[in-house]
């Protein structure tokens, strides 16, 4: 027995020296440097490429894309209607050129066709290709100011990935938040134009006036009021009041779709509204996004007092948007990129938790893995990474404790 015995706690040894040198291996994962994670990122980007093609051929083909909405309004607006690209028979009869039998109805704001009218100039395939490009090129020319020379990782940000995939507009917003928080410090002005250039989609905005007002960012918030105005103001004159008057018509599919009983569709949303939505009733859902966005517009607004600066404080208002709105998709969240990329940009400067690289690491990926896993688990686990962004954020900006 004793013979025995000896070797099997010798094996049970190794396996928890094992187990410990991995834990301790993850608690700093030291061996992530700087040059491995432009040669990951790379290879990740690398990956990217016949995965977009797939993408390409799903959309050009008979699964569609929501891109179909962009480019059928493109098409209404070149045919000199733009009205009608909130009429669905109109709408129907210009996707239809696409060739892929599917229908998307448009349901963003008049302003945003100053964005999608030249698409109706282009074929289908050749708009989708150039809508991508274009966005992530845009989206990568800001976000990568962030933290310069991360740029490989931010390039190959999933997130980013997921808005070029669906050729929905993530890329778009996505580049006016980071933009305006950028912009900040050294123009104010800017950053309340970009800031009100968010009309185009007013639900990712939910808490820059009051987060502006907190940092008593007048300029900023007079600004965005002034942008945001003028925007209507020029599509009114250039689309005419009858689109404006149309628009609300966009409403009823907007309600068609978040009326209907639990399914796939609120498991690709990335909010607490559609986790809670999927599994109860619209009350409970309600309420419990509204107590979250509530208590997001706090954080963001308190941290404030906390933050060394501009830059900090619009991290955490970009991570606290990822939980407050409440119709969030996973190509929204492009966005992420500041705050993920401030929390290492933090980190070089003033050193590593223990367990913080491994974190911004999952991070990282959440946007994209969430998404992977929602189906298969019957819930997008988005909020719980969205909500541990904002802790992180939060302990970076108290001192750390000598000893």
């Amino acid at each position: 027995m004793a013979a025995t015995g000896a070797p099997t706690r010798a094996a049970e040894a190794r396996r928890a020296g094992a187990l410990a040198d991995l834990v301790a291996a993850l608690r700093t994962l030291a061996f992530l440097d700087r040059r491995r994670v432009a040669a990951y990122a790379l290879i990740v980007l690398a990956g990217y490429l016949p995965m977009m093609a797939k993408v390409f051929l799903e959309a050009t083909g008979s699964a569609g894309s929501d891109f179909l909405a962009f480019w059928g309004a493109g098409r209404i607006v070149a045919a000199g209607t733009p009205a009608l690209v909130y009429d669905i028979a109109t709408e129907q009869a210009a996707q239809a050129a696409s060739g892929t039998g599917q229908l998307v109805v448009f349901v963003n704001p008049p302003p945003y066709l100053f964005l999608v009218a030249p698409l109706g100039y282009l074929s289908y395939p050749a708009a989708w290709i150039a809508w991508a490009l274009a966005g992530w090129a845009a989206w990568f020319a800001v976000a990568r100011k962030v933290l310069p020379d991360a740029w490989p990782a931010i390039l190959a940000f999933p997130a980013a990935y997921l808005a070029a995939s669906h050729a929905q507009n993530g890329f778009v917003t996505g580049a006016l938040l980071i933009g305006a928080v950028l912009a900040l410090r050294r123009s104010p002005v800017l950053s309340g134009v970009l800031f009100g250039a968010l009309v185009i989609k007013p639900h990712l905005a939910l808490l820059v006036p009051f987060w502006l007002a907190a940092g008593r960012q007048w300029t900023a918030f007079a600004a965005a009021a002034a942008s945001a105005t003028l925007l209507c103001l020029l599509s009114l004159l250039v689309f005419s009041a009858d689109t404006w008057a149309a628009y609300p018509e966009s409403f009823k599919a907007s309600a068609t779709l978040m009326a209907q009983e639990p399914g796939p569709f609120f498991l690709r949303m990335c909010t607490l509204f559609a986790a809670l939505r999927y599994h109860f009733d619209p009350t409970v859902a309600l309420v419990g996004q509204g107590l979250l966005s509530l208590g997001t517009a706090a954080v963001a607004c308190l941290f404030w007092k906390r933050a060394q600066d501009e830059m900090a404080a619009g991290a955490m208002l970009l991570a606290a948007t990822a939980l407050a709105s409440p119709y969030l998709f996973s190509y929204d969240l492009a966005f992420l990129a500041l705050p993920v990329f401030w929390l290492a940009g933090e980190a070089r400067r003033t050193g590593w938790r223990p367990w913080e690289k491994s974190a911004l690491v999952a991070l990282w990926l959440a946007p994209l893995a969430t998404r992977a896993v929602a189906l298969p688990l019957e819930i997008n686990l988005m909020p719980l990474a969205a909500a541990a962004l904002v802790w992180m954020i939060w302990r970076r900006a108290k001192p750390v404790r000598a000893g």
